[in-house]
């Protein structure tokens, strides 16, 4: 690994690293805070996932994050939202597809399909490196993320029973299905077999999860995507015909920004700290 950056934020350090993922096959970085309680002993992590044409660093630079995890004695990871500079045809051309824009699943259609593994990546490679490098207690780890990376926190969860302690998200898009972002980024990454891309919708691996692990959601009234591409009501409907446990709280107002995130992101961590206390 390299290292990028390094700041002291909240007593702890916010740190940069690049490195050589072998499921993308390109240079991948992310973002990590380690609280003061990390010099003494393991701790729990919690990786977050970011949302379309963001980066590793919004997370840091924008969510006010650091703060709580430095209370809590929780470890945050944040990775990259798709590989970079491997120069696809059509990977710069749109702003949800191709870069800033890998849906955090593993692509089977060409040319998308050698480097578009964030699945993989998020779920296997990037917690191998975290816990080789950094004092993490390996076995407690939770996830959350937004919009995009809401996707992505709810189909790792759901899809890998165990494997998290809990799980959360801002705005995400719940029925990639059933929205046109879902549908542009699928027919690319996976081809036109819609049974494919049954594996990468929250809203029908609910019906189907091993595990009833409960699922905290918050969603901004005034989110410009709401309608059109968000679509909650459907994982609620989904939810409740499979008994699976959902928290879907609509805060009036809020919009599909940071300063939504901003807001509400201290409750998610305290929500995480205690599934991962236990």
């Amino acid at each position: 690994m390299e290292r990028i950056s390094r700041h002291k934020v909240c007593g702890g350090w916010l740190e940069r690293y690049r490195h050589a993922a072998s499921t993308c096959q390109c240079d991948m970085c992310f973002s990590i805070y380690l609280p003061p309680q990390a010099e003494k002993q393991k701790l729990p992590v919690l990786y977050w996932l970011s949302g379309l044409t963001c980066t590793d660093e919004n997370f840091f630079q924008k969510a006010g994050a650091e703060r709580y995890a430095a209370e809590a004695g929780i470890i945050l990871v944040a990775c990259d939202t798709s590989p970079r500079k491997v120069h696809l045809p059509g990977d710069e051309t749109d702003w949800d597809l191709g870069t800033g824009a890998g849906f955090y699943l593993n692509a089977t259609k060409a040319p998308w399909s050698r480097h578009y593994r964030l699945y993989d990546y998020v779920l296997d490679e990037l917690p191998r490196l975290v816990a080789s490098h950094f004092p993490v207690d390996a076995q407690r780890k939770s996830i959350f993320g937004h919009s995009m990376g809401g996707h992505g926190a709810l189909v790792l969860a759901l899809r890998n029973s165990g494997v998290y302690r809990s799980i959360s998200a801002f705005a995400p898009i719940v029925a990639p299905m059933q929205c046109a972002w879902g549908n542009k980024a699928f027919s690319n990454y996976l081809g036109e077999d819609k049974s494919l891309w049954q594996d990468y919708d929250a809203s029908c691996l609910v019906q189907k999860a091993q595990h009833k692990l409960p699922i905290l959601i918050d969603q901004g009234e005034a989110d410009e995507f709401l309608v059109e591409q968000l679509k909650p009501e459907i994982l609620q409907l989904a939810c409740t015909q499979a008994d699976h446990p959902l928290t879907l709280r609509m805060q009036a107002g809020y919009d599909h920004s940071y300063f939504f995130i901003r807001s509400f992101v201290g409750e998610h961590i305290a929500y995480h700290a205690e599934a991962l206390a236990r």
